[in-house]
């Protein structure tokens, strides 16, 4: 990543904090399901202490379910190693203020083992190293996430205490791109859009969606590490304001039967000369490069699927006709499609469609380069474009089960060349925690089913 201007310089930090302005640093990291894990310091100390030094925290923060609980088949950290630490070490790139946290700074960590190696699991990690491959070949992404969200009237607690049954949606009915719809929470959405931008994140826009208190905020496309630690602050933010605020939201990526929270995911390439690689000629306006790029997302789909659909609940969004896509298939500003190419010139890029709002950004992106770079280096052909309804076309089926894409993501020599044995062994049993904690759980639905007419 090139060198860039933080949104909040370290001298402006510390005069911040002498005036006692700042008094609190938030130091944390995306853990595997892209939530952000860390300490809060006291400023002063921050800057004295660990600064220069970082910082540690337990290893079993990367190897856990999504409760918290302890769980094994994970190499890096069991009982048996002991539950030792790792070290947090501050990217001073990131910091930034945390408008909706009064007096309080952050700043995203990068995790290493205490011989200073990289923890190569960690989530964070796993973007740079394809990072870094991409830029031998003398490209930079550019990434864009657009998360959808459900807005409730009730409060976190109120939605635990009712086990999240009956809770009342912020808007009665289908507001997709509805101004009267959107003003009837704009309180909420303009703070989010406001205490964002005081953050460093810039807004482009807010609008409806289609399930009942169902919202889109969307931020202007960044470098592809950049962007992924903006989504992990804004998801976390988002959460805290709409809290402060006496209601919910959710990301979770199907909440009910209706339509789900989708995040679809736009990259495009810049060359050395900051030109995009993807732009060519008629009659496509596509680049070789992007023919072999967007060739080897197609080959890599189905294997990446547990990277941009990480969760049980993740492959309840597969339905046909649901906007969510079904089929290995790309088109041209095609929304049946799982890949979807759009703009022209500057701004020539493709849409992965597949990811839901439950999508850790880092995983999903270091998947989008990792599919691109074994194309490139492959040379793949990109077969024909899907110009018709991909739901019913003759197409791969993208996997509709986390045991399905664990089996495929396990068994793929493109995940294990790309990223390595120790990352496929790992968030291959993070699928089997979550599967085994499914399949022993007894559910609402069996319930409603079986406890009278079986």
């Amino acid at each position: 990543m090139a060198d860039r201007t933080p949104p909040l310089a370290l001298q402006e930090l510390r005069a911040l904090v002498a005036s006692g302005d700042i008094d609190t640093v938030v130091l944390a990291f995306p853990d595997m399901q892209g939530r952000l894990q860390g300490k809060r310091f006291a400023a002063q100390f921050f800057l004295d202490d660990v600064l220069d030094h970082g910082t540690e925290g337990c290893n079993y923060l990367l190897a856990v379910d999504t409760e918290m609980n302890t769980v094994d088949g994970y190499e890096m950290s069991s009982w048996d190693r002991g539950y030792g630490d790792f070290a947090m070490h501050a990217d001073l790139s990131t910091l930034r203020r945390v408008p909706w946290n009064d007096g309080t700074a952050m700043l995203i960590a990068d995790l290493a083992w205490n011989d200073g190696s990289p923890v190569v699991a960690a989530p964070r990690q796993i973007l740079r190293r394809q990072l870094e491959r991409l830029a031998e070949h003398g490209y930079t992404a550019h990434v864009g996430t657009e998360l959808e969200f459900i807005v409730f009237k009730d409060t976190y607690e109120q939605a635990w205490d009712r086990g999240y049954k009956d809770l009342v949606p912020a808007n009665q009915y289908n507001i997709d791109y509805s101004v009267l719809g959107t003003g009837r929470i704009e309180p909420l959405l303009r703070r989010i859009r406001n205490d964002m931008t005081a953050a460093g994140l810039t807004v482009e826009s807010a609008k409806g969606e289609c399930n009942p208190g169902q919202h889109e905020i969307v931020f202007k496309y960044d470098e592809a590490l950049v962007t992924c630690d903006q989504h992990a602050i804004y998801k976390t933010g988002a959460k805290e304001i709409a809290s402060q605020e006496g209601v919910s939201l959710t990301f979770m990526a199907k909440y009910n039967e209706r339509e789900g929270n989708s995040c679809h995911i736009h990259l495009s390439l810049q060359d050395a000369d900051g030109n995009n690689a993807m732009a060519g000629e008629a009659p496509d306006s596509m680049s070789p490069v992007m023919r072999h790029f967007l060739a080897g997302q197609l080959a890599a789909l189905r294997d990446f699927s547990l990277l941009y659909a990480p969760n049980i609940n993740s492959y309840k969004r597969f339905r046909p006709g649901s906007f969510a896509p079904t089929a290995v298939a790309w088109g041209i500003d095609n929304r049946t499609c799982s890949l979807r190419v759009v703009g022209h010139g500057r701004s020539m890029r493709f849409e992965n469609r597949l990811p839901g709002g439950d999508v850790n950004p880092h995983l999903a992106v270091a998947g989008l380069v990792a599919a691109g770079l074994y194309g490139i280096e492959h040379k793949l052909e990109l077969p024909e474009v899907c110009t018709g309804n991909a739901y019913t076309g003759d197409y791969e089926h993208v996997p509709t089960t986390l045991r399905e894409a664990a089996e495929l993501w396990e068994n793929s020599p493109i995940a294990k060349a790309a990223f390595g044995d120790e990352v496929v062994a790992h968030y291959r049993n993070m699928a089997r925690v979550e599967l085994d904690a499914f399949d022993s759980a007894v559910t609402d639905w069996e319930l409603r089913r079986s406890f009278e007419r079986m």
